[in-house]
């Protein structure tokens, strides 16, 4: 028959009654001033209450901590499709590159082939809250635009996007790609 498992027993006991002891200590050192009993359970009824107060912050700082867990993990999991998103993009791109040049070749099939990809694709990521930034015409911004250039332009406000080189998204609230613009400087002077 073993021992250990008493041995884990007497130290668990041990480590008990130490912090047991101390806390009678600190009672008996303050039970010497006391002269009547009232004063002790008034002593008493403090240290109680310190305790109490102990564990309701050892609480909320637990729930505190188990919130923020929830939190960060739900981010992630939102978020862990980034990649994947990123890597479709450039499938679209050459869809749309394609689309554009087919159609100066004006092959209808080819067109309304890769327009059908096209669409299915769009679909896939709307699908998870994927979603193209609307850029022409808009007035510019950092969050969501990317500027290449900068040019003249009679149509359009200074600040205002003339141009989109290539189409930014967003996936839920966050931006996986800026749009590529042309800003416009207003009218040449």
């Amino acid at each position: 028959m073993s021992t250990e498992p008493s041995s884990e027993i007497n130290q668990d006991m041990n480590s008990d009654s130490s912090a047991n002891d101390s806390i009678f200590e600190s009672l008996d050192k303050d039970s010497m001033d006391a002269e009547t009993p009232e004063q002790i359970v008034d002593l008493l009824e403090q240290q109680v209450a310190e305790f109490r107060d102990r564990e309701l912050k050892a609480q909320a700082e637990l729930e505190n901590f188990r919130k923020r867990l929830l939190r960060d993990t739900e981010q992630q999991l939102k978020y862990a499709i980034v990649p994947f998103v990123r890597d479709l993009l450039e499938v679209v791109d050459n869809l749309n590159r394609a689309t554009d040049s087919a159609t100066a070749g004006s092959s209808d099939s080819l067109v309304s082939g890769v327009k059908l990809v096209q669409s299915q694709l769009t679909t896939v990521l709307g699908k998870y809250d994927c979603r193209p930034i609307v850029s022409v015409g808009q007035t510019f911004n950092p969050y969501h635009h990317q500027a290449i250039s900068q040019m003249p332009s009679p149509e359009h406000a200074a600040g205002m996007v003339m141009h989109e080189t290539s189409v930014g998204y967003i996936l839920h609230d966050r931006v996986i790609r800026p749009s590529m613009v042309i800003v416009s400087t207003g009218p040449a002077t």
